[in-house]
């Protein structure tokens, strides 16, 4: 449990923790697979999680949500992958609530919090483009105005919640010339938006359940109205203040996959045999699993830190890229050797260990690869 010793959690986080976890058990565990063979989570899944206020713990009450800090989106995504599910969407949604959250007028949070804390809109960002991965300086996707709307051009990749999303915050040039200072952020609603177009939800080798999309942009009009922040220009800097927390949410779903894993794994070495013992009987065996707990624990100890750094305004780009890349190499090592332990079966797609082995492979890419994080990490040792 991830609020079990934590300093940041009251009472109330850990009330939320069981809540959310029968939620999940309820809701979502039942349907998991069936939600990875059809590529998507049912529709219905996010106004259930909306009613049970899952997704509103850290949006302003008045905008429908419970007026607390972001542990509570922590608690939700933790629990998320500790019930052994990779496939909603929730983490995007979180990151898109924020964005509004923090850089919309009083019009837009209005129109648009409400219903994603409700489930009722879904959200999504469109970063990366074909051309263009961790770089987003170099996004050639651009908005150019026309009156008292933008026309955009371009196209997304990789677009998690892409085929579902009902709002995508986009990231765009609104001025050719400059790298950082001409990336804007603007608001396209997918109903109201003509020209906008989502292409195929792609094949994954983990994920599966999550709707990952391209979407392509031809002379798709949208309000000014619709631009995040006071003025064009602003999109890097607003990217670069909300990364440190993507980048950490990268980190505690790593520290939920683990748990379940470890669980997972314990349960079947305690009843698989061979040589005519029981698999946890063997020295080895023992010890690579007490190898998994102390990465484990030692993980748990440093994400709860960040997130109390999280809660308190501190949080640095530098240490939440930390989190982030300790996280997802912890979470491949140790599914590594939890497949190990599971033999033959380990390789077949009924056994969890399986999903969750092909799951962790794309922590390490997305959110910034890992190798961008050490960079980052490295300058802020260059002083």
């Amino acid at each position: 449990m991830i609020t079990k010793t934590a300093s940041w959690a009251e009472d109330e986080h850990r009330m939320f923790a069981e809540m959310v976890g029968r939620f999940y058990e309820d809701e979502m565990v039942p349907h998991s697979e069936r939600w990875i063979e059809q590529g998507i989570v049912d529709r219905d899944f996010w106004t259930k999680a909306g009613a049970a206020g899952i997704m509103g713990g850290s949006i302003s009450e008045d905008y429908g949500g419970s007026g607390g800090d972001l542990g509570f989106d922590s608690v939700a995504l933790y629990e998320q992958t500790r019930k052994g599910d990779a496939s909603w969407g929730y983490g995007i949604q979180s990151i898109v609530a924020h964005y509004i959250a923090n850089y919309g007028s009083d019009e837009q949070k209005a129109k648009w919090l409400p219903g994603l804390v409700t489930g009722e809109i879904v959200g999504a960002i469109a970063m990366t483009e074909p051309s263009t991965g961790s770089d987003l300086q170099a996004v050639r996707t651009f908005a150019e105005k026309d009156g008292n709307h933008y026309k955009i051009n371009g196209s997304k990749i990789f677009i998690t919640n892409g085929q579902t999303a009902d709002l995508i915050i986009t990231v765009a040039k609104t001025d050719r010339e400059a790298k950082a200072k001409g990336v804007s952020l603007i608001v396209v609603e997918a109903d109201k938006a003509e020209g906008f177009r989502r292409g195929r939800n792609l094949k994954k080798l983990g994920l599966k359940g999550n709707d990952t999309a391209e979407l392509f942009y031809e002379d798709v009009r949208v309000p000014t109205a619709n631009l995040l922040g006071t003025e064009e220009g602003q999109g890097f800097y607003q990217l670069m203040k909300q990364l440190p927390w993507e980048r950490l949410l990268i980190g505690i779903q790593a520290l939920g996959a683990i748990d379940f894993a470890i669980e997972e794994t314990v349960k079947y070495v305690q009843e698989r045999k061979a040589f005519g013992q029981r698999v946890m009987d063997f020295q080895n065996t023992r010890f690579k699993l007490a190898e998994c707990q102390t990465k484990a624990e030692v993980l748990r100890a440093f994400i709860n830190d960040c997130i109390a750094r999280l809660i308190a305004g501190d949080l640095d780009a530098p240490t939440a890229s930390m989190a982030k890349y300790y996280g997802s190499e912890v979470q491949g090592q140790v599914m590594d050797e939890c497949l190990q332990l599971h033999g033959g079966y380990g390789y077949m797609w009924e056994y969890p260990i399986a999903r969750l082995y092909a799951d962790a492979r794309v922590q390490r890419i997305y959110g910034g690869t890992n190798e961008i994080m050490k960079e980052l990490i490295a300058r802020s040792m260059d002083v």
